[in-house]
């Protein structure tokens, strides 16, 4: 059976690696902002005939060359990792709002970011999946510190109350370790406040050596 958990190792130098990100970067950003357009714009359908021609040429220019199956999570011998399909923290995926975390000194982990009219679940309120989402990814950036492998194992929600649309922000941190587990708390607020509270175990897989001994 095909290994679909495998961190691909690939020689490439970090600028390389860079110069991917400032080019499909914006890219993704621009999409982003088209599909959020999509969801509220009220033109015509002669208008909408031009934006759907010029969409899909642009998606045809696109495809004229591009990698088989999925993106993956790549790294190279500096340790640099990249996972660019990411669907919570992708830089070239505009599904992702994109997440970007912020590691504290005592390893509590913190992120802010607006999720607009893309994300909407119950009306002018974040999707509950939505949130259990970005709290699972940010979990698990809490349990690897960036520097192992981490895997869900097991993910436990409580919603508090909706999470309106618009700045949200998500809090984590390590409450304990065992073996290979690590045990993770979490939580994401709005202008309400606390509107989900998240616990979860995170599980270091056996096959995430060869990974780690690069970082």
């Amino acid at each position: 059976m095909e290994d679909v958990t495998a961190f691909r190792m690939v020689d490439v130098p970090d600028a390389e690696v860079d110069a991917v990100e400032a080019r499909y970067g914006p890219l993704a950003g621009a999409v982003r902002d088209l599909v959020d357009a999509t969801i509220r714009s009220r033109v015509g359908d002669d208008e909408v005939a031009v934006v759907l021609a010029a969409v899909r040429e642009a998606t045809a220019r696109l495809r004229a060359d591009q990698a088989d199956g999925p993106a993956g999570v790549n790294y190279n011998a500096t340790g640099r990792a990249w996972n660019w399909g990411n669907a919570v923290a992708g830089v070239r995926n505009a599904i992702a709002p994109p997440l970007s975390i912020e590691h504290g000194p005592d390893g509590r982990t913190s992120a802010t970011l607006h999720l607009g009219a893309a994300y909407e679940g119950p009306p002018g309120c974040v999707h509950g999946g939505v949130g259990a989402l970005l709290l699972d990814h940010l979990m698990g950036v809490t349990a690897s510190q960036m520097k192992k492998v981490t895997l869900t194992g097991t993910l436990t929600l409580r919603y508090r109350d909706p999470l309106p649309l618009g700045e949200v922000r998500l809090t984590g941190e390590v409450v304990g370790e065992e073996g290979r587990k690590v045990f993770v708390e979490a939580r994401i607020e709005g202008r309400l406040g606390v509107a989900i509270e998240a616990e979860g175990t995170f599980v270091v897989p056996r096959w995430s050596g060869d990974f780690e001994q690069t970082r």
